[in-house]
């Protein structure tokens, strides 16, 4: 059943290869510097490479947005998406795939009755407005830094050809690499929480995790999408707003290119961190909304006469469509497929402001008073609890969400098999490894008590004081703990390890 699934996720994969993924290569093929055949089979290896090595850091930010806890409502939502994608993809307009997993998700959040998380919606959301202004001001600086250099070395005509094309390939197999660092959290991202494959030991040489190897089968399917169905879309964008020329195009890939890494490279957002910089989010950008952004850079340098406004007007329409039609959709079909296929789209998750959690939430300095008629009740989704928090309580808003997570029942059984087999000690210090191991055997029934535990045991658990020295750190140490709670969560209690 879970390869059955996964179908949708696959389809997902094969819409984002014909048609965001297309965009790395579009303006060169449009531009007939590169054929479509070299374009197809440099995207698809880059693409690979980067969505099993890179892909995890925008998949952390989608998962915030709303964390679908069924595999049959994980199947509903990717296949929303992917048919939103295909169907813009059929009218040749280079939609994006981020807007449309987005849109699939907020979709399922209404179905099930859970509370989108607005910081991270509005984090996306921005993204979407910054990803092609941003593109549009890298291409314009690289058009007149190009014009200057061309103009002082004088290259043969010839050789000029040779270069670009050279250069095209090049900046290509970066833009795919990002694309697939980037774009991957919208294909196999709503998976991750409910596919727990077990990690692959490939010849000894390294191991892939379960997520990565998600993102390994999502690529592949990118790559059939790239072969089968992306031509359409290059011509759209390669030619359809703005004709271009080889070095334009050029310019327009490595824009793109720059774009999709600074919204999914950890690598850099650590670099940041550690020296005191203001770090990017890492979120699933659209490449299709940056290419057509860089596509405008070049155009506006050009003195924006050749902009070919109606076309753009027809793209930004798909952008507006597409998030509304695939939550839409996804809630119809979420709908049918719960009360007419009898398949559980959404595990009930409950929420309960017991005693030990006031007494937590009192320790951390969160104002629980107002809330008294809430102690002990239990409630079956988060936004009837946010209800009652809210009419009881209305000067809570500013903690409701730290609220909100504490009262959160979450299982957790540490099983000393699972302690053996799934936790890479290598990623945990000697202290913090010898700390799981002394919880062998407990359980909990809400994260921050396994949080609590831990630091009790060792310091190397507890956070640093919140300041830009030790940002880096407490990240760091936030994504073990996740990695913990994924491992140890009890998705069925009543067969819980004894």
């Amino acid at each position: 059943m879970i390869f059955i699934y996964l179908t949708s996720g696959l389809f997902l994969g094969w819409s984002l290869g014909a048609n965001d993924a297309a965009n790395v290569f579009g303006t060169a093929v449009g531009a007939k510097m590169v054929r479509f055949k070299t374009a197809a089979i440099v995207a698809s290896i880059f693409v690979l490479i980067g969505a099993v090595i890179g892909g995890a850091g925008a998949t952390h930010t989608l998962g915030k947005l709303g964390a679908v806890n069924a595999l049959a409502g994980s199947f509903i939502v990717a296949f929303s998406a992917a048919f939103t994608v295909a169907w813009m993809t059929k009218l040749k307009l280079p939609v994006s795939t981020s807007q449309a997993i987005v849109g699939a998700i907020i979709g399922w959040n209404f179905f099930s009755g859970s509370v989108t998380d607005y910081d991270s919606l509005t984090k996306i959301v921005t993204t979407w407005v910054l990803c092609p202004v941003l593109s549009a001001a890298f291409a314009m600086i690289l058009f007149f830094v190009f014009r200057k250099v061309l103009e002082k070395i004088n290259v043969h005509l010839l050789s000029m050809d040779f270069y670009t094309r050279i250069g095209l390939i090049l900046v290509g197999a970066f833009g795919a690499y990002s694309l697939g660092a980037n774009n991957i959290a919208n294909v196999m991202g709503v998976f991750v929480p409910v596919v727990p494959f077990e990690p692959l030991n490939v010849y000894g040489l390294f191991t892939l995790t379960s997520a990565q190897i998600l993102f390994f089968i999502g690529a592949l399917a990118i790559a059939t999408g790239i072969f089968t169905y992306s031509y359409k879309v290059m011509d759209t964008v390669g030619g359809g707003i703005f004709r271009l020329s080889p070095v334009t195009a050029l310019i327009v890939v490595l824009s793109e290119s720059l774009v999709l890494f600074l919204f999914s490279s950890e690598g850099l957002e650590a670099w940041l961190i550690s020296h005191g910089l203001p770090s990017i989010p890492l979120v699933p950008v659209s490449s299709s909304q940056a290419v057509v952004g860089a596509v405008i850079g070049i155009g506006l340098a050009k003195g924006g006469r050749g902009i070919r406004f109606n076309v753009l007007g027809e793209i930004a329409a798909g952008w507006v469509t597409t998030p509304i039609a695939a939550g839409i959709l996804a809630f119809i079909s979420l709908f049918i497929f719960q009360n007419v296929f009898n398949q559980q789209v959404s595990k009930q998750v409950e929420y309960c402001l017991s005693d030990e959690v006031v007494t937590y939430l009192e320790q951390k300095q969160i104002p629980v008073r107002g809330l008294e008629p809430l102690r002990n009740e239990v409630y079956t989704n988060s936004v009837q609890f946010l209800s009652s928090i809210e009419s009881h309580s209305p000067g809570s808003k500013k903690f409701v969400r730290k609220i909100i997570e504490a009262s959160k029942i979450t299982p957790l059984f540490i099983d000393p098999v699972l302690i053996s087999n799934e936790v890479d000690r290598r990623w945990f210090t000697p202290g913090q490894y010898e700390a799981i191991q002394k919880l062998a055997g407990k359980s909990f029934k809400h994260t921050w008590q396994l949080k609590q535990a831990l630091q009790n045991l060792s310091d190397e658990w507890k956070y640093k004081p919140e300041n830009r020295k030790f940002k880096l750190y407490n990240k760091n140490l936030d994504k073990k703990y996740e990695n913990l709670f994924s491992i140890f969560h009890v998705r069925n209690p009543s067969t819980k390890s004894k």
